[in-house]
């Protein structure tokens, strides 16, 4: 009877150790699951902040194209003012 006993305390206490280690690893896996949700939402994130300056790039570029172009123009103008000033004198 003793023997009974001991090898169903043996069991019990396998038993509870299997339990607590498949309640260990599923909270590890529920933790796992939680920082790679919040991972994938700060890396989307940071994709759409990077197309946003990427843009916001693009479109100083072009407006520092168009002034540039503009004050070509005023450079010519300015230019043939001198120029129709220094004849009138």
């Amino acid at each position: 009877m003793k023997s009974f006993d001991i090898y169903g305390f043996t069991f019990l206490v396998a038993g509870m150790i299997l339990m607590l280690m498949l309640a260990w690893q599923w909270f590890k896996m529920r933790q796992i699951r939680i920082t790679s949700t919040a991972e994938i939402a700060r890396d989307e994130a940071y994709r759409k902040l990077t197309e946003e300056a990427i843009l916001t790039q693009q479109k100083i570029n072009e407006n520092q194209q168009k002034m540039l172009e503009e004050l070509f123009e005023l450079r010519i103008r300015i230019t043939s003012i001198e120029k129709m000033l220094r004849e009138v004198e």
